[in-house]
């Protein structure tokens, strides 16, 4: 089992930036891939970005392609979410999660299914 702590959170202005972190602890970190998801008021949590155990493959959402980045830095155990040109739509609690499966072969996956252990979020709000 692996615990993740989210941090970064916070409120920002539409067209602001904010950069969530995901320090990961109780496991070998660098074999398991990571992603984030978030969670609205009232909606289905979703996926948002995947990145792979090697950070040679990452995912995103369509509606954060090319706004947002996933990054892992496996010196530190930490996964980043760097978040860029925010939109109100964007506001939510976002969590970090890890892998089921060390060393997972193609893509990062979308599916919470494949995500074993969570963060307990960390909210963003976004003020137009």
């Amino acid at each position: 089992q692996v615990q993740l702590v989210e941090s970064g959170g916070g409120s920002v202005q539409a067209g602001g930036s904010l950069r969530l972190s995901c320090a990961a602890s109780g496991r070998t970190f660098s074999r398991y891939g990571m992603g984030w998801f978030r969670q609205a008021p009232g909606k289905e949590r979703e996926f948002v970005a995947a990145i792979s155990w090697s950070a040679t493959m990452t995912d995103y959402a369509d509606s954060v392609k090319g706004r947002f980045t996933i990054s892992r830095d496996n010196a530190k155990n930490t996964v980043y979410l760097q978040m860029n040109t925010l939109k109100s739509e964007d506001t939510a609690v976002y969590y970090c999660a890890a892998d089921i499966w060390p060393l997972r072969v193609g893509v990062p996956r979308r599916a919470e299914a494949a995500f074993g252990s969570w963060g307990q979020g960390t909210q963003v709000t976004v003020s137009s």
